[in-house]
């Protein structure tokens, strides 16, 4: 029984004009990987990317024959970036490869629809589609795993990693988002056995896997695999141990907050310097800053005065974040009412400005910026209770003083 993919994306004024100025070159054009894989789960098809049984410089030619941008982004290994109106296209020849040394490899050209998916990494991503949406199994296998929500690789799991280790990664961060149970034996083995090779990858990819992986919604079984596997303590340094990261997403679904990967990423680190941690990641400066946000605090969040402090000097979203956090380390519930009191605290504003001091004859300077500290310390420790005026006529009283 054949098995057919629909979308708009597929029958769009643009993916037709690709598709037949493909044709008209020569062509066989066949849709492939994630937008196959994700239109037959019923994903959003983000990335378009098509397979052709032509080389490169055919590709050029014949989208340029119909008035089509074509842009050489990875001609040296097939890859050809067509526009088309608003919408962009990966289009690859179909290849095989000759060597490999672990991330890069070199291609040959081919016209044989198994050779291309025998290289791909697993076997969900090796399904290709006609331009009617007619789906193309060409190993027999990809169907049967896609729908049984099993990331396999193809052929030998030793082989394939060691023709680019980042797929070790991405083993897991395919189980976060398209696995279900178990992980397959021989692929945590082959992982296991050939960890090593990630040091050879950039901190860049490494970082940028994590962070995929970390924003699955149910990442509890790839990070426990990689912990056990070793395979995390390579990828991160810093992560000690087999994390909490199921009793943190429990935590996130008693109070009914998304995936999010930094605060994952934070549970990870742990005592860790953030900035130690974000740099070896290669994180972001907003990443790293949202990181910092969620290092743990000098004192605990106990009690409403120190979740109203914790909301107001970490933001809501950090502060509830450490919230959860705290839950997951420990194993408690988390408590509903201090998150409560997070959000109290987030939401407070500080009633003195630097305009207030200068008009009680302060100067423009150091002295205003140490003079605002010192009172706002005093407003928090009051647990936000004292009001614009008292806590001017007690500078005031310093002043005199």
């Amino acid at each position: 029984m054949s098995m057919t993919i629909t979308g708009e994306w597929l029958i769009a004024a643009e993916t037709r004009a690709v598709l037949d100025a493909l044709s008209a070159g020569g062509a066989l054009p066949r849709f492939v990987g994630g937008c196959v894989r994700d239109a037959l789960i019923g994903r959003t098809v983000r990335d378009i990317d098509i397979a052709v049984d032509i080389p490169p410089e055919e590709t050029v030619a014949a989208l340029e024959a119909t008035g089509l941008r074509a842009i050489p982004t990875g001609i040296e290994h097939g890859t050809i970036t067509a526009v088309s109106g608003k919408r962009t296209f990966e289009i690859t020849s179909l290849r095989q490869d000759r060597e490999t040394d672990g991330r890069h490899a070199t291609v040959e050209f081919t016209k044989d629809w198994t050779l291309d998916a025998s290289r791909r990494d697993f076997t969900m991503n090796a399904l290709y589609a006609e331009g009617d949406g007619t789906v193309v199994d060409v190993l027999g296998t990809g169907l049967g795993d896609l729908n049984a929500r099993r990331v396999r690789f193809i052929g030998s799991a030793n082989a394939r990693i060691q023709e680019d280790y980042l797929r070790i990664l991405r083993l897991f961060r395919f189980h976060a988002w398209y696995g279900k149970g178990d992980m397959e034996p021989d692929a945590l083995v082959a992982c296991a056995g050939l960890a090593g090779g990630i040091s050879g990858l950039s901190h860049e990819r490494i970082g940028a896997e994590m962070l995929k992986l970390l924003a699955a919604p149910h990442p509890e079984v790839a990070v426990d695999m990689m912990a056990q596997t070793g395979v995390l303590s390579k990828a991160l340094p810093f992560a000690e141990g087999v994390p909490p990261m199921a009793a943190l997403v429990a935590a996130e679904g008693r109070i009914g907050v998304s995936a999010e990967a930094i605060r994952r990423l934070a549970l990870l680190t742990g005592k860790t310097d953030a900035v130690m941690a974000g740099r070896a990641l290669r994180l972001s400066n907003e990443q790293m800053k949202a990181l910092r946000q969620r290092a743990p605090l000098d004192y605990e969040i106990d009690d409403a005065p120190s979740a109203r402090r914790a909301g107001y000097e970490r933001g809501e979203a950090a502060a509830r974040d450490l919230l959860l956090l705290r839950a997951a380390r420990t194993g408690e519930p988390i408590n509903t009412r201090l998150v409560s009191m997070v959000m109290d605290g987030a939401a407070s504003e500080f009633p003195v400005s630097a305009r207030d001091l200068m008009a009680l004859g302060m100067e423009p300077g150091p002295e205003i910026g140490e003079a605002l500290s010192r009172i706002e310390r005093d407003w928090i420790e009051s647990d936000f209770t004292l009001d614009r005026g008292t806590l001017l006529s007690g500078l005031a009283g310093r002043k005199s003083a």
